[in-house]
Formats: structure tokens, sequence, C-alpha cells
């Protein structure tokens, strides 16, 4: 069960941006472990709770350590993410229900990162097909969370059938729907944990429709 991050979890994040190294990591591993990543776990076990009875999901929860294959001139990450997915070949490519600490606060919600053209013509071919599904389902997922479902834009979108479709037809990438918090109390204890599943169950059908296209 998550019992919450702490004002050391914080420090600790700031502590790695600034001494991005082995010596100051191997010193503060155990703040890393019991402030972060135990934590980190913990929560994503308590976020993937209405995901057990739906086939084909997965979680991920990130660890510190970057991948040697990626020649990254240094050797951790300066936040730690979970990631809700299906299992794909890339995760950019495909929505993510996703949490993230930094040393600035936490975001959190729904993410389709890099779509491929491919699957936005699918999405755009849909969309045309059943446009009132379409729109029924981001009005209530922005009445439901009290925020607007957004997207990078096509600098020359496609014509829309439709007046009511041409935002969405100009949709590129980076189509989310989440929330920053910054550093204050309110990270700090398990109700951020409840704050969070909350936000996210309430993504579920965003989640699910976008799934129609994964790759």
């Amino acid at each position: 069960m998550f019992e919450g991050f702490t004002p050391e979890t914080i420090d600790f994040l700031w502590g790695i941006r600034m001494n991005n190294n082995r010596e100051w990591f191997l010193e503060h591993k155990d703040d890393y472990v019991n402030t972060l990543y135990e934590p980190m776990k913990a929560l994503g076990k308590d976020l993937f709770q209405p995901f057990w009875d739906k086939p084909g999901n997965l979680l991920k929860v990130s660890r510190i350590y970057r991948d040697a294959r990626m020649h990254h001139p240094l050797p951790y990450k300066e936040s730690l993410w979970i990631c809700i997915r299906q299992e794909v070949e890339w995760w950019a490519e495909n929505p993510c229900l996703y949490f993230e600490i930094r040393p600035e606060g936490v975001s959190y919600g729904f993410i389709l990162l890099k779509p491929r053209p491919s699957t936005l013509e699918d999405f755009r071919k849909d969309i045309a097909a059943r446009p009132k599904e379409f729109l029924r389902l981001i009005e209530q997922t922005e009445k439901a969370t009290g925020v607007t479902v957004t997207a990078e834009l096509y600098k020359r979108p496609k014509p829309a059938p439709t007046p009511e479709l041409e935002p969405f037809y100009g949709w590129r990438g980076y189509i989310a729907c989440d929330v920053d918090e910054p550093v204050s109390e309110n990270l700090f204890g398990p109700e951020l944990g409840i704050r969070v599943r909350e936000f996210l169950e309430k993504l579920i059908p965003l989640y699910d429709y976008f799934n129609r296209f994964k790759v």
C-alpha cells in the first residue's frame, strides 16, 4: 500500500540532478530505495488495481539507472515514472496512463506521445465513421476530469468531413489529458495515491478508445 512520498524524496531528486555521478549515488542509495523507489512500486500496485481484470495491460515502474546502450552522458535519471499500457513494441507510439515524479513536482494522466501516421489515419477514419461516439467521449472525459484533451497540431491539417471534427483532424501527436502538481505538502502522504488513482480511472474510456489503434 502506498504510504506517500516525503520531503526527503524531493531532496534526493534534487541531489541526483545536481550530483549525477556514481559516487554521490552510492552514498545516497538507501535514500533512493527507501524514499523513492519503494514508494513508487507501492503506488504502481495501487494504480494498477482497476486493470487486473483488463487483459493485455502491463504495469511498468521505471528505475533510476539509465540504459547504458543509449550512451547518455549521465548515468542516472532525474525522474521516475509509472506507466500502464498494452504490450507493444514502443510505448511512445501507443496510449499510456502514467505518473511521473521530478524535482519540481509530479505529473499524471493520459498520453499518446508519438503516434504513427498510419495510426492517425485510422483514427481519422474512425471519428469520421462514428463522430457522435468520439465527441461524446471527449466531452465526458473533460467533464469528469476538469481537464482539456490537448494535442500537437499539423501546420496544414487534412480537411475534415464536418466542422465539428476539424479540431481533431489537426491532431499530430502528444495527445494528452494530464495535470501537473508542483512540490507542496499535497505531494506528501497517501492522499496523493488516492487522487492519482481517481484521476486515472476517469481516463480509462479515453485510454481504451485509443488502444483500438495500437501498433
